[in-house]
């Protein structure tokens, strides 16, 4: 690495969250490449220094520089990955022949919340099997790309097998108004991710049945029970679980229709059709639902209301009978041991 102060830094993915990370730690003073593939959207934004389509209103930073060069971007010490997670494993393919095998080692913090389906990969395993000499990390926790792209108080965490190697990167992007907490929890920090989107379209579903106030608060401790019970079973420590990355991500994902998962599932709840409700826009936990459901069934762990959700997106429940079957569930004491089969 150049330099342990001040590596260079690239944002892989110029959408909402890529463009509103670069602006955070562009604040730290250091220049800051903004990659994305689509050359003329990369020059727009040169010129009009905003992302117009992804985050309208909020000016970039001087220090980001958008390119569409992917050689260039490779190149820095330090490479955020931000890009959906469906998306993850084609980003790190291309990257193959721009970080030689001479050169092990490189840092790649990925940004993404979800699991790959059909292999069940977490993301930083899916980089790992494409980019073996690679350093995987995960950035993850409560923060709306709006929020962090305008300098609002935002805190996540940065998670990294190796400790030296988080705190390093912990300090190397927190800026002005963006702090990051390090982590050794790799698989904590990637389940809260991923759990927490399934559950944000049942509480966005839950508004939009017009169940009150008591029922989403309800979901939300039920909602993480279920987050808590999968995390263990699949290695994630219960403190990573109580932290930013699980249980604060819940809170603020689904509480709030500026999470695409919340609005999708609210529109669900007011009568929209799957297709409709989406809009257009990418909500990661319909992606997630499925093979969320399927790990936890395979693993003998009991997740009704990720799997109601699943059966939703899925067309195999409408919306009423999927919030009827939840009320329907039997009684039981809330500590059940068999939650943790």
């Amino acid at each position: 690495m150049a330099s342990l102060s001040a590596p260079s830094i690239s944002v892989l993915g110029a959408g909402a969250w890529g463009t509103a990370l670069a602006n955070a730690i562009a604040r730290r003073g250091e220049p800051v490449l903004l990659w994305g593939r689509d050359a003329g959207q990369m020059e727009a934004l040169s010129q009009t220094r905003e992302n117009a389509r992804h985050l309208p209103g909020v000016p970039l930073h001087p220090g980001l520089v958008p390119t569409a060069d992917l050689a260039a971007a490779a190149s820095a010490d330090v490479l955020l990955a931000v890009v959906p997670t469906q998306a993850l494993r084609a980003l790190a393919e291309s990257l193959l022949p721009h970080l030689p095998a001479q050169k092990p080692g490189r840092p790649i913090v990925i940004c993404a919340k979800g699991i790959e389906r059909g292999t069940g990969l977490f993301v930083t395993q899916v980089v790992d099997d494409v980019l073996p000499s690679a350093r995987s990390a995960i950035l993850s926790g409560p923060s709306f790309a709006a929020d962090v792209a305008s300098g609002l108080p935002t805190a996540v965490t940065l998670a990294a097998t190796d400790a030296t190697l988080s705190a390093f990167l912990a300090d190397a992007l927190s800026a002005p108004g963006f702090r990051l907490y390090h982590s050794t929890d790799v698989r904590g920090a990637e389940i809260g991710g991923a759990a927490k989107n399934v559950l944000a379209i049942a509480c966005g579903i839950t508004a939009g049945r017009g169940l009150g106030a008591s029922a989403s608060a309800a979901l939300v401790a039920r909602g993480f029970a279920e987050l808590s019970r999968f995390g263990r079973a699949f290695g994630g420590q219960p403190e990573t679980l109580m932290g930013l990355s699980g249980l604060g991500d819940l809170v603020l994902t689904c509480g709030s229709a500026q999470s695409r998962n919340f609005a999708l599932g609210l529109a669900l709840g007011q009568g929209a059709s799957v297709p409709e409700a989406s809009g257009g826009k990418l909500a990661e936990g319909a992606f997630t639902a499925a093979i969320l459901v399927d790990m936890a069934r395979k693993a003998g762990i009991d997740m009704p209301i990720s799997a109601s959700v699943d059966a939703v997106l899925a067309g195999r429940m409408d919306v009423q009978d999927a919030v009827g079957a939840l009320l329907a569930r039997p009684q039981k004491a809330e500590a059940d041991p068999q939650d943790d089969r």
